[in-house]
């Protein structure tokens, strides 16, 4: 397993930080820069940067467009989320028509997904 944090990523990550997807930004700003626990944008974890992590409920969201949906993207999916799971987070997949069309129920389920990981 890799060190946690890779210093070689670092500024990938800001650079992704500063161009966030239509449906990130939307999720970062209207819901998880204020949400009660800490959430961070763009986290390195080893050789991935993660699109949102929950150091306290172990948590990582992952919004997915379009090209996660065909066999190549779904096979580098699960291998990233194997690896990813080494470092005992679970890994949540939405993909980016659920923030369009129900972004709510979105928030409801990363909220119970936060309450199950932290009782």
């Amino acid at each position: 397993m890799d060190r946690k944090h890779n210093k070689s990523i670092v500024n990938n990550a800001k650079n992704l930080r500063k161009n966030m997807t239509k449906e990130e930004r939307h999720l970062w700003y209207d819901f998880l820069r204020t949400y009660n626990i800490k959430f961070l944008r763009q986290k390195v974890l080893g050789k991935y940067i993660v699109d949102f992590y929950c150091a306290k409920a172990k948590l990582v969201i992952e919004l997915d467009g379009s090209q996660h949906y065909d066999e190549e993207g779904i096979k580098k999916d699960k291998e990233r989320t194997e690896y990813l799971e080494q470092y005992g987070v679970k890994i949540i997949r939405i993909p980016n028509n659920y923030i369009n069309q129900n972004f709510n129920g979105v928030c409801e389920y990363i909220d119970n997904i936060v309450k199950q990981s932290l009782s």
